[in-house]
This record gives structure tokens, C-alpha cells and sequence, in this order.
């Protein structure tokens, strides 16, 4: 191992071998995994709170709090699973063991429910006394909830890296992760609705039992997919030698930097000797230091004496594109925030609001932001088979993931500021109401359509971002480094869950904002709130963006473009 953070595996392999490996014949794996294991984890974490009240008698608080773990568990494993697929394991390992993990914490969690000794007795009927679990009965549903969440967590994003590594053209890994998230979004709008119905309508037993069968079909379906997979050998750690780079600097902090490029080391990287003269002109310089040879520092031989005391110029390159790259993705937890806020505050709207659909149906409350899935699945086709297309005709390139992200922010603060106007007039519909006589109560409250606007705006702008965020870290992030680099949205959205609800319980105990009853209170102001948040992380990010250099989409730009007028 030579420790580089560049060494591509694919460059290792035969070229026979890359040949007959890879490409859109490993697709419909792929993908059929990722639906089926979406099914499986939606299925079971989207009506969870339900479950924990209605069968092991949790109180509605306990029972939120419990869901906010396991929903923010299942957003952070994600990082520990890319980092173990990046140093040792690789993708295709990292990928069937989570399938296996997870499959076995849906098998607990269906002999919870088929199973009277594993759960406590029903409360009785008109009675405020409920038994609480057992020990043993907790321990088996944390088991099943501690499975479920690594099994998951493990397996999505190790996915998205392990179809893009199927590609070597940037335009068919971009229209890769457009169609990675049509499928995540399109199992997600099916998992919360039909699974769904069937946990409250039919019984537990079957609903979680559809979660066992997805997530068994996937494991399948995967393992089918072998022979045609190009599969990644990881080298060891990434982050062994992203420690060298700050260690080492810390060592020769006092060392006058140099600009002939013999003062610096290559590891045989004859690319990086043509770009020698540009070494010391990043803004991060100072980490320069660390591939300075000293005395004592080299062998003979070329080879490294001292791992701890000198890095490539290659290593000290990609350490610095990762701290270029940190404020870009700090810029999209404040992107991802205020849509979490938005979320659990829209169903609090719909349950003060009419629902109803003619005269025989009524939208539940907590199926309302189904619309951001529906709407973001339906965009995702759009762009990849419409505005793409039309926008390389004018252009001669794509859009670049800055603009994507870009996008996507400008959507995000508009429905921030629908939502406000939508839930201003709310306010003002039901205070007149208040005030009107009793003969005049028979006025319906405002319907619930108008918030259809507001979930719209976020599915399109989220149709924008997330799949430019992940192609932005995939492509910019050292190779070694893209598992890490795709789970680095999960990360985010793990954070941002975590966050909106910090946000919240401040906004509470600051102002009257967020009463028990939201008709006393000033959601509107919540949202203008989150309208000014947006905009000022809007300008943030767009001088992020200026300052950022792009390391490797510009090149792959290039590279499309001029296959495009070639052919």
C-alpha cells in the first residue's frame, strides 16, 4: 500500500476485465436493491410512533423521542458504513452484510408482532393505566430498532457509490444518481402510503412482514448482480493518511516554504510534477509544508522514512480540496433544516385544516407531505429527460453542481415564503371565524389543498440539490474517499433532524410562537424566520461557491463537452 488518497482501484484492474465489468448492465441491480431496501426501511420507520403507542403502550412524547433516535441513527450510520466500505471492506461487502443486519431487525420486529410474550398486554378500554413493557420485551424491540438502523444505514448510500463506480463518463454517473433518487423517492411515496395501510388497516404482522420480503428480494437481487459488478479494492484508511498531512505539518510548522517543485515530494506522480508550479498558491499553503523533503525524510531508494514527517504533494492536494469543500456542505444543513421544520409543522396545519375530498374521503394528516416525494420523483424525470437535455443545447454542457445546488436553494427559501402567506391567511380565516356569531359557526375552515403549493416548491428544489450534492462530492472528494463523499448527504440530513428540532424547542422557549393550539400562536412567523435563515445562507453558499475551484468536475466538463462535438 503507498497510501495515496488518489490510487483509483479501476486503474489497477486488468483491462479485460474492466471491459466485460460495469457500465448500465449492473443498473437494474442496483437499482432494484435500493427500491427493495427503501420499501423495507420506510415501511417500518414511517408509522413507527404509531406501533410504540398502539402496541407497547409508549406515551405519545416517549414515543416521538424514540422515533427521533432511530430516525437520525438511520440518517448517521450511513457515514460509519462508507467509511468501513472506503478503508477495508469496499461496497459490495459493506452492502450485503447491511442487507443481512437488516434483514434480521425486521425478522425481531415481525415476532414482536405476531408474538403475545414480546410485547405488554392492550391497555383496556376506557382505562389510563397501561402495563409497560418488560425488560426483556425492551430489549428485543431496541434489538430489532439497533438492526434495523445499521442494516439500513449501511446499505443506501454504499449503493449510490458502488452504481456510480459502474461509470466512467461524468454524464452517465449524473443521470446514475438522477435515476438513484427517482427510485429512492418513488419506494419512499410507496412505503409510507400502501405499507402503511396495511400496519393500521390489516395488521402489523403483514405490513411488517411486506418490509421482510423487500428487504430479502434486494439481498436477491444484489447477490445476482455479482458477475456484472466492478468492484472497488480498498487500500486501507483514507484517513490514516489525512492524519499524516496534519501531523506532518505540525512537525515542520517552522520550515520556510519552498517554490522550486525538486523541494517537494511526488511518489512517481509524474501529473502532479506538470503541476508543480501551482502547489503553493492555494489559500491553504501553510499545508504545503507537509510534502517538503528534509533531511531524513526520503530514502535512497525514493521510497518514504518517515511516514509521519512527509506526505505526497498528491496527499496534501486532496486534504486541501476537503477543506475547501467543508464549507459547501456546512452552506446545506441550513438547506436541510428548515425542510425538516416544515415537515412536522405542515401536519399540524393539515390537522387544522379541512381535509376532506369530496364526500367520502379524508386526507390523513401525516400523508400530506407524500406530496414533496411524489412531486420530487416526477422532477427528477423532467430534468434528466427534459431540462438537461434542452440546457446542453444552449449551453454545449451541463449544468454544473453549484447551479444545481443553487437551485435548489432559491426553491427552498420560495416555499418558506408560500408556507408564511399560506398559514397567514389560516390565521386570519379562523380568527374571523372565532369572532362570528354561533349562528354563523357552520364555516368550514380553509381547505387543505393550499398547502400543496408550499410541498411542491420544496420536491422540485430538492429534485435539484440532493442528486447535485451527491454528484459535487462524488466527483470532487478524493477516490479513495466516495463512499464517504455520497453518505455525506445522509450526514446532513442526519444533522438537520436534529437541528430543526433544537430550532424549534428555542423558538418555544424564546417567543409565543408555538402554543399546544397553533390558532393562538404565529406559525407564519416560523416560516418567515426560516425565510430570512435561507436567504442568508443562500449568500453564503453563493461565496462559498465563488471561492471554491473546482478540482475534477471542470475537467470532466471539459471531457463531455468535447465528446459531445466529436460525435
Amino acid at each position: 500500500m503507498d497510501g495515496s488518497l488518489s490510487a483509483d482501484p479501476e486503474v489497477k484492474m486488468p483491462s479485460s476485465s474492466a471491459k466485460e465489468r460495469g457500465n448500465w448492465i449492473t443498473f437494474p441491480f442496483i437499482i432494484g436493491t435500493m427500491a427493495g431496501v427503501t420499501l423495507a426501511g420506510g415501511g417500518y420507520l414511517a408509522n413507527l410512533i404509531v406501533y410504540l403507542i398502539e402496541e407497547f403502550n409508549f406515551k405519545s412524547i416517549d414515543a416521538a423521542q424514540v422515533f427521533n433516535v432511530v430516525n437520525g441513527a438511520s440518517n448517521l450510520f450511513p457515514i460509519a458504513g462508507a467509511i468501513v466500505a472506503d478503508s477495508f471492506l469496499g461496497n459490495f461487502t459493506v452492502v450485503t452484510i447491511s442487507s443481512c443486519v437488516s434483514f434480521l431487525g425486521v425478522v425481531l420486529l415481525v415476532l414482536t408482532s405476531l408474538l403475545d410474550f414480546l410485547k405488554p398486554k392492550p391497555c383496556e378500554i376506557g382505562s389510563s393505566l397501561c402495563q409497560t413493557p418488560l425488560k426483556p420485551q425492551y430489549a428485543v424491540l431496541y434489538g430489532a430498532l439497533v438492526l434495523t438502523s445499521i442494516g439500513f444505514g449501511g446499505s443506501r448510500y454504499s449503493l449510490a457509490t458502488m452504481g456510480a463506480n459502474q461509470f466512467n463518463k461524468p454524464e452517465d454517473q449524473n443521470t446514475y444518481f438522477n435515476w438513484f433518487f427517482f427510485t429512492l423517492y418513488s419506494a419512499s411515496v410507496i412505503s409510507v402510503t400502501a405499507i402503511v395501510y396495511v400496519e393500521e388497516n390489516i395488521s402489523w404482522a403483514l405490513g411488517f412482514g411486506l418490509c421482510l420480503a423487500a428487504n430479502f428480494i434486494a439481498l436477491v437481487i444484489f447477490l445476482l448482480g455479482k458477475r456484472f459488478y466492478r468492484c472497488d479494492k480498498p487500500e486501507g484508511s483514507p484517513f490514516t493518511a489525512l492524519a499524516r498531512v496534519v501531523v506532518a505539518t505540525i512537525k515542520k510548522r517552522k520550515v520556510l516554504l519552498s517554490s522550486r517543485s525538486e523541494d517537494y515530494y511526488y511518489e512517481n506522480d509524474a501529473k502532479a510534477k506538470e503541476a508543480a508550479a501551482t502547489v503553493t498558491k492555494s489559500f491553504s499553503r501553510f499545508f504545503n509544508r507537509a510534502a517538503m523533503k528534509t533531511e531524513g525524510g526520503i530514502k535512497p531508494d525514493g521510497s518514504i522514512a518517515k511516514p509521519w514527517r512527509i506526505c505526497s504533494v498528491q496527499q496534501v492536494e486532496d486534504f486541501k480540496t476537503l477543506i475547501g469543500i467543508f464549507p459547501i456542505w456546512s452552506s446545506s444543513i441550513f438547506l436541510g433544516t428548515p425542510i425538516a421544520i416544515q415537515s412536522s409543522l405542515t401536519v399540524l396545519q393539515a390537522l387544522a385544516m379541512d381535509r376532506r375530498l369530496g364526500q367520502h374521503f379524508k386526507i390523513p394528516a401525516g400523508s400530506v407531505i407524500v406530496l414533496i416525494l411524489i412531486t420530487t420523483s416526477i422532477c427528477l424525470t423532467f430534468i434528466d429527460r427534459v431540462f438537461y437535455p434542452f440546457w446542453r443545447m444552449l449551453t454545449h454542457k451541463l449544468p454544473t453542481p453549484f447551479q444545481r445546488i443553487g437551485v435548489g436553494h432559491v426553491f427552498n427559501v420560495l416555499s418558506m415564503g408560500v408556507s408564511a402567506l399560506v398559514e397567514s391567511r389560516r390565521l386570519r380565516i379562523g380568527h374571523a371565524q372565532h369572532h362570528q356569531d354561533d349562528q354563523d359557526s357552520s364555516t368550514v375552515p380553509m381547505l387543505a389543498l393550499w398547502l400543496f403549493p408550499q410541498l411542491i416548491l420544496v420536491g422540485i428544489g430538492e429534485a435539484f440539490h440532493f442528486p447535485g450534492q451527491v454528484a459535487l462530492y462524488y466527483q470532487e472528494f478524493p477516490i479513495s474517499m466516495r463512499n464517504t463523499a455520497t453518505a455525506m448527504i445522509s450526514l446532513i440530513v442526519g444533522i438537520s433532524f436534529y437541528l430543526s428540532t433544537a430550532l424549534i424547542d428555542l423558538v418555544r422557549r424564546v417567543t409565543d410562537w408555538l402554543p399546544d393550539n397553533i390558532d393562538d400562536g404565529r406559525i407564519d412567523n416560523v416560516y418567515w424566520l426560516m425565510v430570512v435563515i435561507g436567504v442568508i445562507n443562500f449568500g453564503y453558499f453563493l461565496v462559498c461557491a465563488k471561492l471554491y475551484k473546482y478540482q475534477n468536475v471542470e475537467k470532466a466538463d471539459k471531457v463531455s463537452v468535447s465528446d459531445m462535438t466529436s460525435s
